[in-house]
């Protein structure tokens, strides 16, 4: 039985569809000229497939893996028809998702026994950090929870201001200091203002410049270090925020922070206003860190958990 044949929650799945519908429509135009005039999956279809899947930005070394999936169907069954091409694709790419992303939560969920929660969430500057970390504010809230932010990136003083429009928006608290302040200094007092008021979920913003390695590391470092003298333990989450219209530049990115520090989830937004959505599959693939969220607009309700069947099947199902 095919791995498609669920149920999924309809506002969550409408959403999800329209704003992964520019990435759709390129790969199903691209696919369609990939396999004219073919009835059989043959070595042509197979290496026109494999262009059309780099071109959609899902990575060169994930699309040489997709087709080695394929083309061990293809053996085994011995004659795969190109209109079977398409539900082929899809479980091999659910089937490559699973190895990282485990889990099919529909909610914004914290485990029960970290309190608070830390998310220490990173990224270039541009990327939509900290619409981000506003949009999970919001849903950990709706969810019930009490959250704290910290505006850790005191290198830009529109990120502070960006910052507490999102906190008086959403109504939680935000701690603050003056621009170019230690952001380790303002990660100590976020923490300590949250062990105070009981929160559940802290969400500590960093800078978001990718001015030098070493420079980025040690800051990380000396955040993480700083937070572990209130709570024991944290960051219980980096989060990488990632843009997925940039397409191929946010696996540089992914590189440079996963090299920087010790990143374990990552959020791709912007994937409503691109054709890049294959980035989401091939930077999951080849960083081995669970995609934890994705932004398909610009509303407050629009920064979804990640669900990797959810997701195949919008960017797949051709309809």
């Amino acid at each position: 039985m095919s791995l498609f044949k669920k149920i999924f929650s309809s506002k969550k799945k409408e959403t999800l569809d329209k704003g992964l519908e520019k990435s759709k429509t390129s790969f199903f135009g691209k696919l369609g000229k990939a396999v004219a005039g073919k009835s059989k999956v043959d070595d042509d279809v197979l290496d026109n497939l494999e262009e059309v899947l780099v071109a959609s930005d899902v990575g060169v070394n994930t699309t040489l893996k997709i087709i080695k999936g394929i083309e061990a169907r293809v053996a085994k069954d011995k004659y795969v028809g190109t209109d079977e091409l398409n539900e082929i694709l899809r479980e091999e790419i659910a089937r490559l998702l699973s190895e990282t992303n485990s889990g099919e939560d529909v909610e914004f969920t914290i485990p029960k026994d970290k309190k608070p929660y830390v998310i220490m969430v990173v990224g270039v500057n541009g990327v939509g950090k900290t619409t981000t970390i506003g949009k999970l504010a919001y849903q950990f809230k709706k969810q019930g929870y009490k959250v704290v932010l910290g505006a850790g990136d005191t290198f830009r003083a529109a990120a502070i201001d960006q910052l507490q429009i999102w906190a008086d928006r959403v109504g939680v608290p935000i701690i603050k200091q003056q621009m170019g302040s230690d952001p380790a200094s303002v990660a100590f007092d976020t923490l300590s203002s949250a062990v105070k008021s009981d929160a559940d979920v802290v969400i500590i913003d960093t800078a978001g410049r990718l001015h030098n390695k070493i420079n980025l590391m040690n800051e990380l470092s000396k955040v993480s270090r700083v937070m572990q003298k209130v709570v024991p333990d944290t960051p219980n989450d980096v989060l990488l925020v990632l843009d997925g219209s940039t397409g191929q530049n946010a696996f540089e990115q992914a590189k440079q922070f996963t090299k920087a520090t010790n990143v374990t989830s990552l959020a791709v937004t912007k994937l409503d206003g691109t054709a890049k959505g294959g980035v989401v599959i091939g930077i999951s693939d080849q960083f081995k860190i669970p995609v934890r969220y994705i932004g398909v607009g610009e509303g407050i309700e629009d920064l979804q958990v990640f669900n990797k069947y959810e997701f195949v099947d919008s960017f797949f199902s051709n309809k």
